[in-house]
C-alpha cells in the first residue's frame, strides 16, 4: 500500500523563515514516518499566488495535493496541519480535504498545535525552554495572529497555563483579535517595575506580521509603540516552528492520526 503524509501550512513568502520553520516541521514528519512520502500544501491562496508570480514557485493547495496523491495511487494519507489552532485555516483545510475521503482507503487528519489540554502544557513548556529566566524589570510579550473565529480563545488559555507554570511575566496579545495591543499595554502598566519588554511572535513562521507588525520601523508597529511609551524593547524573531519541542507536538499529533 502506498502511503503519504501531507503537511498543510498557512504558508509564507519569506524563504528564510520557511526553511527554518515549515520545512523543519516537514523534515521531522518525514523522519518520523520513513514509510510515507512527504508532500506539502498551503492553505493561503494569497501566498500561493505570490510565490508563483514572484518566484515561479508552485505550491499546491490541499485539494490539488490530494488530487495529485490520488492520481499517483496513494491509498493511505495522513494530513497533518501545522496551524496553531482549530480556526479558519483549519476549517478551510477540512473543507478542501473531505471530498477526497472516498478517494483513499484511509485519510486521517492530525490536529493543529493547540487542541487538547495536554497540548497547551507541552507548548508552554516548549516556550519556556527557550526563554530567559524571569527578571523583575522585564516582561515577555508574544504576538499571535488573532481571529474572529471562536478558536481565538487559545491565546487566553495558553497565557493562563504559562502563568500557572510560574511565568506571570509573559503576556499574549494578537494583531487581529482579543486581547490586542491595548490589553497588553494595560497589563504592562499594572506591573509598575517593568522597564524592558521582549517581543516574540506566537506564530509558526516569523513572517510578515513578525517583521512588520511586531518589529517594524513604522510608527504603528508594536516595537515602535512600546518604545514611545518608554520601554526598552528587544525583538526575537523566531517562529514557533524553529523550536524542536513545538515540532514534536505536530509529530505526536500525526502519529495519533496514523494510529501509531
Amino acid at each position: 500500500m502506498k502511503k503519504a503524509i501531507l503537511a498543510v501550512s498557512f504558508g509564507t513568502t519569506y524563504h528564510n523563515t520557511l526553511e527554518k520553520t515549515i520545512a523543519a516541521i516537514e523534515a521531522d514528519l518525514a523522519a518520523a514516518f520513513p514509510d510515507r512520502t512527504l508532500r506539502r500544501a498551503f492553505t493561503s491562496g494569497m501566498i500561493i499566488r505570490r510565490l508563483k508570480e514572484r518566484d515561479g514557485l508552485a505550491i499546491d493547495n490541499v485539494a490539488e495535493a490530494l488530487e495529485r496523491l490520488a492520481a499517483e495511487g496513494f491509498e493511505d494519507v495522513v494530513l497533518q496541519s501545522t496551524h496553531v489552532m482549530n480556526g479558519d485555516e483549519r476549517d478551510k483545510m477540512m473543507a478542501q480535504a473531505m471530498p477526497f475521503a472516498s478517494r483513499f482507503t484511509r485519510l486521517s487528519i492530525g490536529s493543529p498545535l493547540l487542541t487538547e489540554t495536554e497540548d497547551y502544557f507541552a507548548a508552554a513548556k516548549a516556550l519556556l525552554e527557550r526563554l530567559p529566566q524571569q527578571q523583575e524589570d522585564t516582561a515577555l510579550v508574544y504576538m499571535g495572529h488573532g481571529t474572529e473565529h471562536y478558536a481565538n480563545a487559545v491565546y487566553a488559555l495558553l497565557e493562563y497555563v504559562l502563568h500557572d507554570l510560574g511565568r506571570r511575566d509573559i503576556h499574549i496579545g494578537t494583531v487581529e483579535g482579543y486581547p490586542g495591543f491595548a490589553e497588553v499595554c494595560r497589563r504592562l502598566e499594572e506591573t509598575q517595575n517593568v522597564k524592558n519588554v521582549v517581543l516574540l511572535p506566537l506564530m509558526v513562521v516569523a513572517g510578515d506580521h513578525a517583521n512588520n507588525d511586531l518589529a517594524g520601523e513604522e510608527e504603528d508597529s508594536w516595537r515602535s509603540m512600546l518604545v514611545k511609551r518608554g520601554y526598552a524593547v528587544r525583538c526575537v524573531l523566531e517562529g514557533l516552528g524553529e523550536n524542536p519541542a513545538i515540532r514534536a507536538i505536530f509529530v505526536r499529533h500525526a502519529k495519533e492520526a496514523a494510529g501509531e
